[in-house]
């Protein structure tokens, strides 16, 4: 399998760690890819996902049968049993899952969120956890962050874990973090030291992995019931006790944690919106050359045929960002404005598909059974989550272009 490592490119961070060798990957590779991950998901075609939708389900045959291709460990190097892909290689496999009609929302996190275990944990911490999380004997999809009092003000969580002897004691709350129920370890971010103690706002905060499975302590689980089927909850923490072994890294630089790994989590996020932009896109041209009206198809209309054109012209240029800011990534490059950039031009593109392929529709565009509101509705998350497009557009008019920082 191809060879590579995931790594940091988070600017902000400052921490690049040592490159690792990677293989050549040819054109050859990715479209072989392309073509084994469509296979995958024609046997959950959009009845399945209908289904599971409608009765706010978990896709589970659809994760085991993603977790048994050894795709979800595509970014897992292979000394741990991962497939030692790049980030180019990961984004192709949840594009081509979102392009199929599938949601990879469901299982994303399997791939990435080890992330933060992988470059920053101890040996024995990886070589404890990884494995398993390749093999898919653990699920590490739940990342504890956000707060309901900090949004997207990280440095405000007030969550707390405590020290006591062997073992840290963590109180607090956390919202919208999916798939709790359906992981058997989460990343908590929790501060160490308290907001008022510290000399600059990213110190004092930690990173745990909290074995789900082993909990001492109350640790409830309240799902949301929220407009996309991602099992979202909050989550509220009681005296619950994480020994002192699962602190990753040092304590205190959580912060610098987690941001090493947002560049991976834009790109891939850009990605599904690139897979979900051409599913739009794809039906809306198949529905607009069937549908007759006036004696001629729909598609011969110019108030139809120039929106859907544009919109195909839009998510093609967010896919170059894309795969620019992944072939830096992988060359181990800074790469910070590129996936920003990524992740904003392609979730705003799906989002315009979005619209056009609805509207392409007419009435249909709503019923269930077409599969466009299903899709409607996950696509708008990507505009919000993981982080809101108006703090990427922050990010490069202050980052990027030197203007004033805004927040």
């Amino acid at each position: 399998m191809i060879s590579l490592a995931i790594q940091s490119a988070a600017e902000e961070s400052g921490m690049m760690p040592e490159p690792q060798l990677k293989s050549e990957v040819t054109a050859e590779d990715q479209e072989s890819i392309r073509q084994s991950v469509r296979q995958l998901c024609r046997d959950f075609p959009d009845a399945y996902w209908r289904e599971v939708d409608k009765n706010h389900e978990y896709p589970e045959d659809f994760v085991k049968a993603v977790t048994k291709s050894g795709y979800l460990a595509a970014l897992i190097p292979e000394e741990y049993g991962g497939a030692g892909m790049g980030i180019t290689e990961a984004g192709i496999i949840l594009e081509e899952i979102n392009r199929a009609g599938a949601n990879s929302g469901a299982c994303h996190a399997q791939m990435y969120t080890m992330g933060t275990l992988l470059r920053h944990g101890s040996k024995e911490q990886k070589l404890r956890y990884l494995p398993k999380i390749a093999s898919g004997d653990l699920r590490l999809q739940a990342f504890a962050v956000t707060e309901p009092n900090s949004g997207s003000d990280t440095t405000h969580i007030q969550t707390r874990a405590v020290r006591k002897g062997d073992h840290y004691v963590v109180n607090g709350q956390k919202i919208f973090i999916s798939r709790v129920k359906q992981s058997d370890l989460m990343l908590l971010l929790a501060r160490t030291t308290p907001y008022e103690d510290v000399k600059e706002k990213t110190q004092g905060i930690s990173v745990f992995i909290v074995d789900m499975r082993n909990v001492r302590g109350k640790l409830e689980v309240q799902p949301l019931d929220m407009m996309v089927n991602h099992h979202t909850n909050a989550v509220f923490f009681e005296d619950v006790e994480v020994p002192a072994e699962n602190l990753i890294g040092e304590e205190g630089q959580g912060f610098r944690y987690i941001i090493d790994g947002w560049n991976a989590e834009r790109i891939l996020v850009a990605s599904e919106a690139i897979g979900d932009g051409r599913w739009f896109i794809d039906r809306a041209v198949s529905y607009s050359k069937e549908r007759v009206l006036f004696g001629r198809p729909i598609g011969a209309n110019q108030g139809i045929q120039f929106p859907v054109a544009q919109a195909y012209a839009r998510i093609e240029a967010a896919d170059l960002m894309r795969f620019q800011a992944a072939a830096k990534f992988d060359r181990h490059e800074k790469c910070g404005a590129e996936a920003n950039m990524a992740k904003f031009l392609a979730s705003e593109a799906a989002w315009e598909a979005a619209n056009i392929c609805l509207t392409t529709h007419g009435g249909y565009g709503f019923a269930h059974e077409y599969d466009v509101e299903r899709k409607f509705r996950e696509t708008r998350l990507l505009t919000v989550a993981p982080v809101s497009n108006n703090l990427i557009l922050a990010f490069v008019g202050n980052k990027v272009l030197g203007m004033p920082r805004s927040y």
